[in-house]
């Protein structure tokens, strides 16, 4: 009796086990693969799954999340016969797990001898200059090679993109040198350039100077005609001022000479001392017009009369 109670015991623990092992959970971004007598059943997604025990399997669990392959350098030449080392990172993702699973043999081999290929091909068309400055055109052709050839192992290929390209040691050492000589030769065209933009500022600050002493010398002879033709208009002012002053004197004095009764023969002997005063005792000879010599024999005659009267 005992011994049946164990033996139940045992058989109740080992179909706890059995059903429990039959008991799985898939996890977030990833896929199982379900087989019967070694046959394809099924793809359990994300969650609770239970499967029927010694008769179905797991046969393999797929990783669904994107995954990143760093291929190691391969050797390729390009068409003009220079054999570099270049090395790939692929990124891929599974998009149908059953495809993966039975597909291929080795998933992540097959693309890395797949890359290598498809990258010889494409580098056996492009000369050196090309293949260092082609990166992008190269990732591009790459990506859409791989993604094809991977459509039937239920593989997309998302980005590859080249990781180093390593020239030959004689090939770098020249590209090296062209560098330098290209920095030196942009380093002489600054230069030049900069004296060339200094030597024509100095001709522009000159430029410059010469127009400004220019714009000043005319500007002093503005002003110093202008102060000339002020000093001038002064002049002519106290010029005319003066002239007006004896026009006004002589007017008065003509007016007082009407308003006293002077005859004509007080005028001619105003006028006649008027030419002596003009002469200035510096003159030899006067001469008198005609018509005031008759008049001066007329004072004559009237100054010996006025003699004889005081004689007597």
């Amino acid at each position: 009796m005992g011994l049946g109670v164990a033996f139940l015991m045992v058989l109740i623990i080992i179909a706890v086990m059995v059903l429990l092992s039959c008991v799985k959970v898939v996890p977030q971004a990833y896929a199982f693969i379900l087989e019967r007598f070694g046959a394809y059943k099924a793809t359990w997604g994300t969650g609770l799954h239970l499967k029927v025990p010694f008769i179905e399997r797991v046969a393999r669990k797929v990783n669904l999340k994107e995954q990143v392959v760093d291929f190691p350098p391969q050797p390729v030449i390009t068409k003009d016969n220079v054999t570099m080392q270049i090395d790939t990172v692929v990124f891929f993702q599974i998009t149908d797990p059953r495809l993966y699973a039975y597909g291929v043999e080795n998933p992540i081999m097959a693309i890395e001898n797949l890359s290598a290929t498809t990258l010889r091909n494409i580098i056996g068309d492009l000369e050196l200059d090309e293949t260092l400055t082609s990166r992008e055109t190269i990732n591009t052709k790459m990506r859409a090679s791989l993604d094809q050839a991977t459509d039937p192992w239920g593989i997309k290929v998302n980005r590859v993109e080249l990781k180093n390209i390593i020239p030959p040691a004689a090939i770098q050492e020249a590209m090296e040198k062209q560098m330098k000589a290209e920095r030196e030769r942009r380093e002489a065209i600054l230069i030049a350039e900069g004296q060339k933009r200094s030597t024509i500022l100095v001709a522009e600050g000159k430029k410059e100077s010469a127009i400004l002493d220019a714009e000043a010398e005319k500007q002093a002879a503005i002003l110093r005609a202008e102060a000339a033709k002020e000093k001038m208009i002064k002049e002519a002012e106290g010029q005319a001022e003066a002239v007006l002053k004896v026009q006004q004197a002589t007017a008065e004095g003509i007016r007082m000479v009407k308003e006293a009764g002077a005859d004509q023969a007080v005028l001619t002997l105003k006028s006649l001392e008027a030419f002596q005063k003009a002469a200035d005792g510096k003159a030899t000879k006067i001469i008198i017009p005609s018509e005031l010599q008759g008049i001066a024999g007329l004072a004559s005659s009237l100054k010996e009369i006025v003699k004889d009267e005081e004689t007597k």
